[in-house]
This record gives structure tokens, C-alpha cells and sequence, in this order.
């Protein structure tokens, strides 16, 4: 692409984003400005947070890439070998959950199914939907190296999860066993305990009585599952619990089944919750099946896979557990075995994929120890070798990671990384570890010592848990799993920046870290920058579940992917829940608007046939000029040291103010000829534009489009100058404090006399005769020289700076900072007339006053209006006491 065509061009009226943003998105991807490859520079790597493979865009997506290409940005214009890795994640829940849903719709069971043909039916889904989230990053500029995307299921990186599970097996910390895990009845799948969410639910206490055997006694217990109560196996009490003492070790009948049990104490019970008495059901509830290991009890488990009753539940075989629920309570009921019912909150877990109520479940199961592996991901984050921006994640890191638990991480599907486990036998420990077919045949002859056949091997059906290769992402991107010494990894790892949600701090950032320090001895990365959730003006997380989410692609039709930007950064403090305001991406493309029509006025004026070389060679001797560039240098301090901190919102809104405010409001303006419809000087305009173009490389990490658009407008550039690889600004000598507190008391003294000019309904155009009071003599030599700034800005018939200077009569003033301002009103209004206007208005006034304070008087409007109407009156009563004293005030300047 040629700039010499974009310069040649008549420049729009109206900035059009749609058209801006696929041209340099082409173009930019055609330069390969993105791709990375290792060189003698400083790396500066960031791995994407790889979404759903078969996802869309989300609100969630677009302020998270948002902040990591505004970090990448800036990092490359920096000088830094930048590498943003892009990718997917295979995401095995709810992929295989989409390919089931499809096949359901053809009419197709999974399990009519061979695992291959699901497989092909799988790849063909990803095949079709896989991606388009990654096209979908590119409309909102990410800046990623797409060269280089993975994909989680990739045959590199599914070949690096079989040799971390070997290597881990082999070093002790993978074990099988049979556990009570976290079951999604949908999925049909057991989860790790980070994918369960708790909800605080509504629930039903079933307080029912339990006949005792040979008497006329009952004990009564209080459950909120009471189809539980088929697979009960003992009934509890505490040892010091009076009320029962009688009653350990005699014979309890389960209601339903008629099975008999036996009463047991165990200081577990808490004797004031519900009767004090426990019934104990080892298959469904984890604590209860520890109560069981410990007295030896029977196990039970009454629910099929999907949720179902079992047939050893004996009643309600096949029916939902819930619909079982209803039915056993009925059956309660008939047999005056229920006692009563009371409603309390619950505490519920849900599976984070498929939001099925979890079964806490006995079964066999892949784990992996966490106790050894957590320690040096948790003393690198505690002692900032990891830093956390905010730091204050930390602490729920630090909990969480001292309370861990071993990690379930087999998965009762077939979409994923298979467990390279293979069975030769029934036996527990009957199993070899294996990475071929061929190798499990070889290892398992040698462990069971008979000459077994390929036939007689079979290797496990589950699959890895998708964490499991999610936590290898940063260290797999780069091939440092299965060649831990190349070039990439050693060059590139650690990475740089991780931008995530808290939400998925142990998901998946904790075990990244211990992976790193398990694998490579190294942190995965130097630091951690955790954004809010967008959440809409109700705090509700924002999801199109709910409906309350907006289409990040619409938004960024309406208001441009710079405009949207902006509106999703400008909401959005460290750390901190955003709550989403579409107004603000209309800020933004008003913005985006207003930077447009800022070029387009400096390159309107231009003279034909003149060249124009923008320039920051400014002239010492004027005022705008050092007061512009102080400002620039003050604000590139303050963005800075908000990088440093990764506020980028405050980043942002110091360098909006710097372009719309001083640059574009007041630069401008005073940069203009003083004759009307003269073009610009030239020398005026060759300063404005090299200002200009340093704003743009400024705001470039923010609104990438629109100022590469300006960059290659201002003048000609090659391939090689494009504003996205410029390099980031660094301005020499100190800003000029001194100019920037005269510009700044001049701006101040031009907003007084135009407040002036509004409230006496004065003409912007009517010529002002204008007497400033300055403190001293030296301010008033200082302003002075500076009066052409304000004719800039006002129409004048004359200005005068005297610090002895007296009020004239009949004049409106204003106090700025110690200085005085006074304009003359005779002859410019009708004095008799304004003063009687203003004395109407304060009788007016006075009267609105009386009324309130008769209310605010009245002791029953007190007592019984609500407190939001009687603060309403209190603040219309100070709000008449202002108006009355600015009113007077007026009065009184007009003598």
C-alpha cells in the first residue's frame, strides 16, 4: 500500500472506521509486523488466555485482549521483541457437550457410537466452528502473532501433555485411586474442585423419623436430600449428646427400603444442627463417606451416571434424582414417617461448564498430588518473583493454595488428551504407563510376567482434564516440553505479562506457576494483571444466558473498534469489576471523531503547492509552545508510571485530556492566524503536526486504527515507518513548569470572562473591554507579554493588567487564584433593565425558598416522609440560598 495515495486523497468529512480498520488490519498482517522470531533484543512474550475453540466473542474476550494489545503495543514500539501467541482451547466438557447436542438433534446417541466415529464427528464440529473467535480478535486490533497459534489439541502439544503425565506418574505425583469426587450428571464426568460453583440456593430442611427396631421409639433426622435416604447405612449421633445416649448401638429402620442400621456417636455431629442426628450415606456426600471409612460402614451408591436412580437405590429405579425427590416425600408423607419441613439457605455446587447441581460421587479416578508442586508457586508469588497487579490477590491465592487439595484430573470423556494409561488386568494396580500401544504391550508382559497380546491391553477410555494442558500453555507455545533446551523457549520463557480474570486464578494461573517451577525450574511469567468482571448496571456478571450482555460486534459497528475500546478500558479499574455503560463507547467514538476532525483542520490548512515537514523543534520563545510540550512531557511521566502499575484506565484518560483538552481545545486555537480565514502560518502548522504525530504514537497502544490512518496521512511513509513499529516517544530536557503554571492561570482567566460573557447573556462576539488585577507587578509584566493569547480566544477592545487597578462601576468580576478580573457592563446591556430582572429572580427565588423551609419546618413531613424526599427539599433549599447569593452578587457588581 502507498501513503503517497492516502495523501492525495480528499480527506473525509467523517472519520469511517469500518473501511480504516480491515485496511490495516491487511495491511499490517501483509507487513508481518506481528511475527516474532528470536533475535539480540529483549523479549517481550505474552500467551493468550486460549478461549473455547468452538467460542464467539464475549465482552469478557474483548477487555481482556483489549488491555494485553495495548500492552503489546506499547512494548513494541518500545523496542522489545514482541510475541503475543495466539490459540484455542479444546475444551473438553463443553465441546464434547455440543457434539452430543448436534448428534441428539440427528437423531444420533453417543453411545450408538465408536470412540473413533465420535471422534470424526468432533473434529469435523471444530473443523467447521473452530476459530472464528481468532478472526473475531483481529476486528478488535489484536496485534497477536498468528503465525504462531496452537491449538491445545495440536499434535505437539498433545504429545507434550502424554510426557508431562509420564513424567509426573513416573516422579510419584500421579496416582489412581478411589475417591468421592465432584460428578456432573450432564456431562457425566467427575471435575476438579475449581470447576464446582457454589450458590447460595433456596433449600427444604425434611425433618423424618426413623422407626427403632422392636420399640415404639423414633429418631428423627433432618436432611435437605432426603432421596438419599435409600442409600443410608447408618444413623449418627454425638457421644455427649444426652438426648440419644440411649440409643448408640441400637438398630435404626431406613424408611422405604426397610433396611436396618445401626446407631453410632461420633464427635463429627454437631449437636445444634437440625435434631443432632445424622444419617450417613458414604456414596453421596464426601464427609459421610469419611464417617464411613472410619466405622467400617456399607457403601451404597443409589444414582446411575446421568443422575438417575440406580437399581440399587430399589424404589424409583430410572427416575431423575429430583423427580425421586418429590416422589420419596410423598411416600414420607403417606406413611407419617415426615415430621415437618422448614425452609434455609443452601449452599449448592454447580458444575462451572454445564451448571448441573454436582453428586459428590465414589469413584475410581486419575488425581495428582498438589501438596509438593504448590510450595514454590505459592513462597514466588508470596516474595514478588510473580508479581500480582493489584497485589491484593494475593491473599486468596495464598489461602487457597494452603488449603489445596490433590487434583482429580481424569475425565470421563472422549474429547481430550487420552490418559496413556493401559489396563492388562481387573486388578487395582493391573495398569502400565505408557506413551505407545506398542511400549504398553512390552511394559505390561515385563510387570504381570505373562506373554500378553495386543488384544489383552486396553487403554484407559478417559481423558485429561483440559486444565491439565492449559497449565503446560506458556512453557508448550514454545516446544519446552518436548525439547526443554530450544531456541524458542530459552529465548522467550519466562513470558512477560499474564491479563486474566480472577475468576480463573486457580484454575489455571496457580497451576501455570507450579508447572513452570515443576518443569523448567522458572516462573512462567514476571507478572500477573488481573482485570474485573464486565458486569451490567444491575452488578450481574454479563452473559447471554441472561441477555444482559452486548454483542461486541455490534459495538464495535455503532462506535468503531477504537470507540469501543476506549469505552471498555475507560470503565475498567485495575483489578476492579467493570461496569459496563455503552455511553462510554460512544465517548469513545466521539473520541475518535474528535481526533478526525482535528487533522483534518490542520490539514485543511495547508497551502497548495507548499511542503509541509512536521517538526518538534518549537519555538523557545512562545508560550503555547513550552506550555504544549510541558504537558506532553508531564503526562508521558504520568503514563509511565501508570503502565508500571498497569492502570491503563488512568493511562488512557491523562492522554484523552492532553488530546482533546490541550491540544485539540487550546493548542490549536492559539495556533491559528490572527487574520479570519487565513490559513495557519506555516511555521505554526509544521509544529502542530509534529505535536500531532507525537500524540498519535502516544495513543497508538489505545486506538490502533485511527492514528496509524492520521500517521500515514501526515506525510508519506514506507513499509518500514508504519506508526504500529515506530518507535515509542522519549522526549529530552524537563518540562517547563513555569510556562505550564502562566499557560494554565491564562486559560483560567479566558473560562472566567466567558462565564462572565454566558451569565450576562453576552454575545461571544461583543467586544469586551477587559481590567485584570494581577498580585504583583511581575505577574503583570508576565501577562502581558502574553495578551495575545487571549485575543486568541476572546473578542477584545482592550486589556489592561494593573495590580493597583480599581473595580469600575457597574461591572461584572470574577477572583482567580489572588487575581482579580473585572468587565465593564455599560453600554454592552441595558443596566435599569438587567437590574430589575435580577431583582424579579431573587424575589422569585426568595419565595421558592420560603415555601421549602415552611416544608422542612413542618415536623410531621419530617418524621414521615422518606428520607430520600426530605433530603430532596434540604438540597432545594441550599440550592435557592446559592442562587440567591449569586443573584445578589450580580446586583451589586452592577452598582
Amino acid at each position: 500500500m502507498s501513503t503517497e495515495d492516502l495523501k492525495t486523497e480528499d480527506i473525509p468529512k467523517h472519520y469511517d472506521p469500518t473501511s480504516t480498520e480491515k485496511k490495516w488490519t491487511a495491511y499490517w498482517e501483509q507487513n508481518g509486523y506481528f511475527h516474532s522470531e528470536p533475535d539480540d533484543r529483549d523479549p517481550f512474550a505474552v500467551v493468550i488466555p486460549p478461549p473455547n475453540v468452538t467460542g464467539v466473542l464475549h465482552m469478557g474476550h474483548m477487555l481482556n485482549n483489549t488491555i494485553q494489545d495495548v500492552l503489546v503495543r506499547r512494548a513494541r514500539m518500545q523496542g522489545q521483541n514482541t510475541c503475543w501467541v495466539p490459540g484455542t482451547d479444546h475444551a473438553s466438557i463443553a465441546t464434547e457437550a455440543k457434539v452430543v447436542q448436534k448428534l441428539r438433534k440427528q437423531g444420533i446417541k453417543k453411545s450408538d457410537l465408536s470412540r473413533d466415529a465420535f471422534m470424526e464427528h468432533a473434529w469435523k464440529w471444530t473443523d467447521e466452528h473452530g476459530g472464528i473467535i481468532l478472526q473475531q480478535l483481529k476486528t478488535i486490533g489484536a496485534s497477536c502473532d498468528w503465525q504462531r497459534t496452537r491449538f491445545t489439541l495440536e499434535d505437539d502439544l498433545y504429545e507434550a501433555v502424554i510426557t508431562c503425565f509420564i513424567q509426573l506418574y513416573e516422579d510419584g505425583y500421579i496416582y489412581r485411586g478411589k475417591r468421592m469426587v465432584n460428578w456432573d450428571p450432564s456431562a457425566q464426568t467427575a471435575l476438579s474442585d475449581e470447576e464446582v460453583i457454589h450458590k447460595e440456593v433456596q433449600s427444604k430442611l425434611y425433618y423424618v423419623r426413623y422407626p427403632i427396631k422392636e420399640s415404639e421409639q423414633f429418631i428423627t433426622i433432618a436432611t435437605t436430600r432426603p432421596e438419599t435416604i435409600l442409600a443410608d447405612t447408618a444413623v449418627c449421633v454425638n457421644p455427649d449428646d444426652e438426648r440419644y445416649a440411649g440409643l448408640v448401638g441400637k438398630t435404626a429402620i431406613i424408611p422405604i427400603v426397610n433396611r436396618e442400621v445401626k446407631i453410632i456417636a461420633d464427635d463429627y455431629v454437631d449437636p445444634e444442627y437440625g435434631t443432632g442426628c445424622l444419617k450417613i450415606t458414604p456414596a453421596h456426600d464426601s464427609n459421610d463417606y469419611d464417617l464411613g471409612v472410619k466405622h467400617g460402614l456399607e457403601i451404597i451408591d443409589m444414582l446411575n451416571p446421568d443422575g438417575t436412580l440406580s437399581e440399587k437405590a430399589e424404589h424409583y429405579v430410572g427416575i431423575d434424582r429430583f423427580e425421586a425427590r418429590k416422589l420419596i416425600i410423598k411416600d414420607l408423607k403417606k406413611q407419617e414417617l415426615l415430621v415437618k419441613l422448614e425452609d434455609m439457605p443452601n449452599k449448592v455446587g454447580y458444575s462451572e461448564r454445564t451448571d448441573a447441581v454436582i453428586e459428590p460421587r465414589l469413584s475410581l479416578q486419575w488425581f495428582c498430588k498438589m501438596d509438593e508442586l504448590s510450595k514454590p508457586a505459592l513462597d514466588n508469588v508470596m516474595n514478588d518473583e510473580v508479581q500480582f497487579h493489584p497485589a491484593k490477590f494475593k491473599n486468596s491465592y495464598k489461602h487457597w493454595m494452603e488449603n489445596i487439595r490433590d487434583w482429580c484430573i481424569s475425565r470421563q470423556l472422549w474429547w481430550g488428551h487420552r490418559i496413556p494409561a493401559w489396563y492388562y488386568g481387573e486388578g487395582e494396580d493391573e495398569y502400565v504407563i505408557a506413551r505407545t500401544a506398542e511400549e504398553a504391550v512390552e511394559k505390561a508382559r515385563k510387570k504381570s510376567g505373562k506373554d500378553l497380546t495386543a488384544k489383552q491391553v486396553k487403554q484407559d477410555e478417559d481423558v485429561l482434564d483440559t486444565w491439565f494442558s492449559s497449565w503446560l500453555w506458556p512453557i508448550s507455545v514454545f516446544d519446552g516440553i518436548n525439547n526443554p533446551d530450544n531456541q524458542e523457549v530459552s529465548y522467550y520463557y519466562p513470558t512477560q505479562d499474564l491479563v486474566t480474570a480472577p475468576e480463573i486464578m486457580f484454575f489455571w494461573v496457580a497451576r501455570m506457576i507450579m508447572a513452570g517451577y515443576y518443569f523448567r525450574d522458572d516462573k512462567p511469567f514476571h507478572n500477573v494483571y488481573f482485570h474485573g468482571i464486565v458486569r451490567d448496571e444491575k452488578r450481574q456478571k454479563m452473559s447471554k444466558s441472561l441477555g444482559n450482555s452486548p454483542d461486541p460486534l455490534k459495538l464495535i459497528e455503532n462506535y468503531g473498534a477504537d470507540g469501543t475500546r476506549v469505552g471498555m478500558l475507560f470503565a475498567s479499574p485495575a483489578g476492579n469489576d467493570l461496569l459496563f455503560d455503552e455511553g462510554l463507547c460512544e465517548q469513545g467514538r466521539n473520541f475518535s471523531n474528535k481526533i478526525w476532525n482535528a487533522f483534518r483542520f490542520l490539514s485543511m490548512n495547508k497551502d497548495e503547492d507548499v511542503a509541509y515537514t512536521p517538526t518538534l523543534e518549537l519555538d523557545a520563545e512562545n508560550l503555547a509552545d513550552r506550555w504544549m510540550m510541558s504537558r506532553i512531557q508531564t503526562t508521558m511521566t504520568e503514563v509511565e508510571r501508570d503502565f508500571e502499575s498497569y492502570r491503563l484506565n488512568e493511562a488512557l484518560k491523562k492522554l484523552y485530556s492532553l488530546v482533546w483538552d490541550d491540544f485539540c481545545d487550546w493548542y490549536i486555537e492559539v495556533s491559528k492566524s490572527d487574520k479570519p480565514g487565513e490559513n495557519m502560518p506555516k511555521e505554526n502548522l509544521e509544529r502542530a503536526l509534529g505535536l500531532f504525530e507525537l500524540l498519535m504514537k502516544l495513543l497508538h497502544p489505545f486506538m490502533p486504527f485511527i492514528t496509524e490512518e492520521i500517521w500515514q496521512r501526515i506525510q508519506p511513509r514506507t513499509s518500514d515507518e508504519a506508526l504500529t513499529i515506530s518507535p515509542w516517544p522519549e522526549l529530552e530536557g524537563k518540562a517547563d513548569m513555569e510556562a505550564v503554571a502562566l499557560f494554565s492561570q491564562i486559560q483560567e482567566h479566558i473560562s472566567a470572562v466567558r462565564n462572565i460573557q454566558a451569565e450576562m447573556g453576552l454575545s461571544p462576539k461583543t467586544e469586551l473591554d477587559i481590567r485584570i488585577k494581577p498580585a504583583s507587578a511581575e505577574d503583570a509584566e508576565k501577562l502581558k507579554a502574553e495578551r495575545w493569547i487571549y485575543h486568541k480566544f476572546l473578542s477584545i477592545s482592550d486589556l489592561v493588567f494593573n495590580p493597583g487597578i480599581q473595580k469600575p462601576k457597574a461591572s461584572a468580576s470574577a477572583l482567580v487564584k489572588g487575581t482579580e478580573l473585572f468587565v465593564p457592563l455599560e453600554g454592552l446591556i441595558n443596566l435599569d433593565k438587567e437590574k430589575d430582572r435580577i431583582r424579579k429572580e431573587i424575589k422569585k427565588t426568595e419565595g421558592f425558598l420560603k415555601s421549602v423551609e415552611g416544608k422542612l419546618a413542618n415536623k410531621k413531613f419530617i418524621e414521615n416522609a422518606p428520607d430520600e424526599v426530605v433530603e430532596k427539599e434540604r438540597q432545594k433549599k441550599a440550592d435557592a440560598l446559592s442562587d440567591i447569593e449569586k443573584l445578589q452578587k450580580s446586583l451589586d457588581n452592577l452598582g
